[in-house]
Order: structure tokens, then C-alpha cells, then sequence
């Protein structure tokens, strides 16, 4: 590849992002593609920084537009010292979340405007879009299920995002899924019902379609 290819995965909480983008590396790799695996908020030291001061529970509560500014500045640091240095390079970088998450959480969940929060974005990404994403899409009671059994297995509790809640986890997948009505980057895989082989076959045979195209 001349040119790198940018592919983001996306979700709400619980749904298998993490699992299915090492997948993917291991996918590009084994084609020898030189990739780069990443996730926001963080990806730089910098901006993992941000990550745990957004998510990490305190006294004081994050208003919403902190929570987006929050946001930019860590995808801002992320985009220009990591991601967009490797697409010049012509890797694969695979994100775990992108601007659609802002979309997603802190518009269609928080209720603020989306043009706003858009603007924001792009002055933060440099107007960077991903050539490819993946929206996870389950029903939010299989997704909140698969978050509690995480959290059980590594005896950890929710994060600040993650305490929010049934109705807020709700209002996520229905932003994700209203994005993805008008976004023909945005490809739904639906795994609720299937098993991570099978969702990960479901991925690469549209990596292969759209890089082939």
C-alpha cells in the first residue's frame, strides 16, 4: 500500500471491540501489512493521560462539555503524534473508537449538538476521517452482560462511562445506529448472537471488499 488505510471499531461498552481489533492486527500481519493498533481516549502517553483523568470516578463531576473537550484534546494528540505519521508511513492503523464515539456518547447520549461536537472533532483530527468502521452493534442487555462479566473476571469496577448506565447504554447503540443510517463507511455487524470467529470472519470479508475496491 502507497497510501496507509485507517479502520476504526465501534460500540457500546461490552461489546467485543478489544477482542475483535487484535484479531485484525494479527489478520494484516500475517500478510505482512505493517499495522498499528491503537484506541481512544489515549494512544499516546499523553493522551492516556486524558483517558484516566475522563474515566477514572471522582467527587467531582465531568460536565458535559469538559467531557468533550476532554475528548478532542486526547484524539488531537492521538491523530497527530501516532495516527496520521503511520498512514503517511502507508500502515494499517486500527483504532478502537474514533469521532463517531463522540457522536455517540456525548451527543446522541448526552443530548448536546452534534454539529457542534462535530466541528470540534474535526478541528481536533485535522479533518482526518476512517477509511472503514465497524459498529458492533448487540442489544444493550447482551452488551451491559459482557461488561459486567469482564469487570467480574478482572475484579474491577465500571468506569465513569461505564457506571452510566441501562438507559444512557441504550441511547448510545441507538446514536451508533442512527450514524450508521447515513454513513456508508459505517458497516453494522450484529453480534449478539454469534460467536468471536464468526464475527471476525464477517470483518475481513469487507476489509476485503473495500480494499480490493
Amino acid at each position: 500500500m502507497k497510501n496507509g488505510y485507517f479502520i476504526t471499531l465501534e460500540g457500546a461498552d461490552g461489546c467485543g471491540k478489544t477482542t475483535q481489533a487484535h484479531l485484525l492486527e494479527e489478520y494484516f500481519q500475517n500478510l505482512n501489512h505493517s499495522v498499528v493498533l491503537t484506541r481512544e481516549p489515549g494512544g499516546t502517553p499523553l493522551a492516556e493521560e486524558i483517558r484516566r483523568i475522563i474515566l477514572t470516578p471522582s467527587k467531582e463531576p465531568l460536565t458535559p462539555l469538559t467531557e468533550i473537550l476532554l475528548y478532542a484534546a486526547s484524539r488531537a494528540q492521538h491523530v497527530h503524534q501516532l495516527i496520521q505519521p503511520a498512514l503517511e508511513e502507508g500502515k494499517i492503523v486500527i483504532s478502537e473508537r474514533f469521532i463517531d464515539s463522540s457522536l455517540a456518547y456525548q451527543g446522541y447520549a448526552l443530548g448536546w449538538d452534534l454539529n457542534l461536537i462535530g466541528d470540534i472533532n474535526k478541528i481536533a483530527a485535522g479533518g482526518l476521517e476512517p477509511d472503514l468502521t465497524f459498529l458492533l452493534d448487540a442489544n444493550t442487555e447482551r452488551s451491559i452482560s459482557r461488561l459486567n462479566n469482564r469487570l467480574d473476571a478482572n475484579q474491577t469496577k465500571g468506569d465513569r462511562i461505564e457506571s452510566r448506565g441501562y438507559a444512557f447504554q441504550e441511547k448510545v447503540r441507538q446514536g451508533y445506529l442512527q450514524l450508521a443510517r447515513h454513513n456508508p463507511r459505517i458497516v453494522v455487524i450484529d453480534t449478539t448472537t454469534k460467536n468471536i470467529q464468526s464475527i471476525h470472519a464477517e470483518l475481513i470479508h469487507w476489509v476485503g471488499d473495500r480494499l480490493s475496491g
